[in-house]
């Protein structure tokens, strides 16, 4: 069985064309999608509609919960009272897909699990215990263990840090799917996971950033010129 596994679209309609015409080429059995679908960019509506509409199983991740549950950002951002002024970026940029979405997508989103097992793999957007915080492409062996082998699945599959990564260990295969819409491992380009047979593998896909840029900076989403920012050098940096 071929699993492909979209995560991180992040409202990046313009990359999540260009996955999904490279998902026509690669033909999996089953699309299932890791969370972070609306926040952040340029169509959080026509995102989830498209998600709704092609049926993708998929679980929550930590924006969607912001989107869902507002309080979920203000108890994450005390542990990191350092970081407020980002988490004060954040929220504004929240607000708007709030209102961009409507209360009936928002209803869809609160209605994801925070885990799909399929086969022999168990697909969480960060942890099983928290959609907020995940290990690195650095982590060492030990800390991959202990988060994912709770799972009590052969290949663990996450999203989250938008940094795609496969770490292949004695009893457990972790991988990271990398972001659809929002890439900070440096390269620009959209970012999924192939599941072929237990075996997972990184696909990357060109898409039209300028087109995004432009999107972006005309939808009226507080700060795009952030977002604008890091879809051309694919890496994180604050606002």
């Amino acid at each position: 069985m071929r699993i492909a596994v979209v995560s991180d679209i992040h409202g990046n309609r313009t990359a999540f064309e260009a996955v999904l015409a490279d998902l026509r080429t690669a033909s999996p059995d089953l699309i299932l999608h890791g969370g972070d679908l609306a926040d952040s960019g340029s169509s959080p509506a026509e995102i989830v509609d498209s998600i709704r509409d092609l049926g993708w199983r998929g679980v929550r991740g930590n924006t969607d919960e912001m989107l869902v549950r507002p309080e979920s950002l203000t108890e994450f951002a005390r542990q990191s009272p350092q970081l407020q002024a980002l988490f004060t970026v954040i929220e504004e940029m929240a607000a708007f897909a709030r209102d961009a979405l409507g209360e009936d997508r928002l209803a869809w989103l609160r209605g994801l699990p925070h885990a799909q097992m399929v086969g022999p793999m168990a697909l969480v957007h960060a942890s099983h215990e928290s959609l907020w915080r995940a290990p690195m492409p650095e982590a060492g062996d030990a800390e991959l263990l202990r988060v994912y082998q709770q799972l009590e699945h052969p290949v663990a599959i996450y999203g989250h840090i938008h940094r795609p990564y496969i770490r292949q260990l004695h009893e457990l295969t972790v991988a990271n799917t990398g972001s659809v819409g929002l890439s900070y491992d440096g390269d620009p380009r959209a970012s999924y996971l192939l599941l072929d047979e237990g075996k997972p593998a990184i696909r990357r896909v060109e898409y039209d950033v300028e087109r995004e840029k432009n999107n972006l900076l005309t939808c009226r989403l507080p700060h795009a010129d952030w977002i604008a920012q890091m879809l051309q050098s694919g890496r994180f940096q604050m606002p």
